[in-house]
């Protein structure tokens, strides 16, 4: 594996790693990472330091060697917490504080100020402010061709 030297800081041996395997669907598998390579290469004007990473043993897969894999690290995981698209969530012009409005009747919105947990790039972690039933206000709705097109 392949790491950009911009991100390289923010890894450490020992990290979880989780894999897939383009041929076998909709199963990941673990591993750990276990070596950074000291020194990067130059390519293509962009530093590249090499990754490896040991996956654990799975006696009830085959996995052949050679086979395209992708691996994800793991740098923070939450489980069985409150998410919301980190597109819903705005920010304070003056305090940089986040929110979200929440629907409290026919086009009628509250103002909620949040506190946000870990993301993925897509989704936030919500760690209170909000309860999982509230309607959260979206903001900027992408509108297909033929909305746009009027």
């Amino acid at each position: 594996m392949i790491f950009e030297e911009y991100e390289v800081g923010k890894i450490t041996e020992g990290l979880p790693l989780e894999i897939t395997i383009g041929v076998i669907e909709n199963k990941t598998f673990d591993a750990v990472l276990d070596y950074i390579a000291p020194k990067g290469n130059a390519e293509n004007g962009a530093i590249q330091f090499e990754i490896k990473g040991t996956m654990k043993k799975h006696d009830s897969v085959f996995i052949r060697a050679g086979l395209s894999a992708n691996a994800s690290i793991i740098l923070a995981r939450a489980d069985s917490v409150l998410t919301l698209k980190e597109a819903l969530v705005q920010f304070d012009d003056k305090t940089k504080k986040p929110y979200v409005e929440i629907e409290k009747g026919d086009q009628k919105f509250e103002r909620k100020d949040i506190e946000l947990g870990i993301s993925d790039g897509i989704y936030v972690e919500v760690k209170s402010g909000i309860d999982p039933e509230d309607k959260i206000k979206v903001w900027n709705e992408v509108k297909d061709d033929e909305e746009e097109a009027k």
